[in-house]
């Protein structure tokens, strides 16, 4: 469907001011249709169910001001479309939500072009003070991670770069191994390292995660699977 389609429709297309919500459970995207249409920039709120409705109803719309959209779709991750999305209509502000409680999911979000981040548990108010942000040219990320809790069993894995870690590809290599329980001696052996500078690979490493520890480390990262090089296989 994204190959069908080019920057040159979406120009074409007639500009309307509406905003666009995406999310494949049909309670919550008119929920925050809903919400929506109490802020007075919209007087239309359009809802799809997947990526390809999406682009359907922008090529027949135009780009909407502000697009709400599910990290989880059923077609998997949103990542990969809000990136087509946004290559497509540089101009359209993207706030994605999620019911995923997996801490690494806003970072996620961020690296791969969100405006904002909110957790669907969060209040009605958070949530239209994020469109409002994100309509006046601003952000909305928790300015700090939230606080250590055990994540649920059976939780789904977050496949992430480096980049979307905000790490260097070295740094992610030493993270992948510490994953493993490899101490910083053997580490230091495998990627060809001294053992301080794979100590300050590491400390990097806790400071982006906001870690204090190798416990914390897991704990925050429990679920993560890294894609790449970093793998190391």
């Amino acid at each position: 469907m994204l190959e069908t389609l080019s920057p040159t429709a979406f120009a074409e297309a007639p500009r309307q001011a509406y905003a666009l919500v995406i999310d494949d459970h049909p309670l919550v995207a008119q929920g925050a249709r809903h919400m929506l249409l109490q802020l007075p920039d919209f007087t239309r709120v359009l809802v799809a169910e997947n990526g390809s409705q999406a682009l359907a109803l922008m090529a027949s719309e135009g780009p909407p001001l502000l697009t709400v959209v599910d990290f989880w779709l059923e077609e998997g991750g949103s990542t990969p479309f809000i990136r087509d999305m946004l290559s497509l209509a540089p101009a359209t502000r993207i706030l994605m939500t999620s019911g995923d409680r997996h801490p690494a999911i806003a970072s996620k979000a961020r690296a791969a072009g969100a405006h904002g981040f909110v957790a669907k548990a969060r209040p009605a108010e958070d949530f239209l003070a994020a469109a409002q942000t994100l309509l006046a040219g601003g952000q909305w990320f928790e300015a700090a991670p939230p606080p250590l809790q055990p994540l649920p069993d059976g939780i789904r894995p977050l496949h992430m770069t480096a980049r979307e870690l905000g790490m260097t590809a070295r740094q992610a290599q030493v993270l992948a191994l510490v994953l493993r329980g490899k101490p910083n001696r053997a580490i230091a052996q495998v990627l060809s390292l001294s053992e301080h500078t794979v100590k300050e690979h590491v400390t990097a490493v806790l400071q982006r995660v906001g870690a204090a520890n190798r416990v914390e480390l897991f704990t925050k990262l429990r679920g993560v699977v890294l894609d790449g090089d970093q793998a190391l296989g």
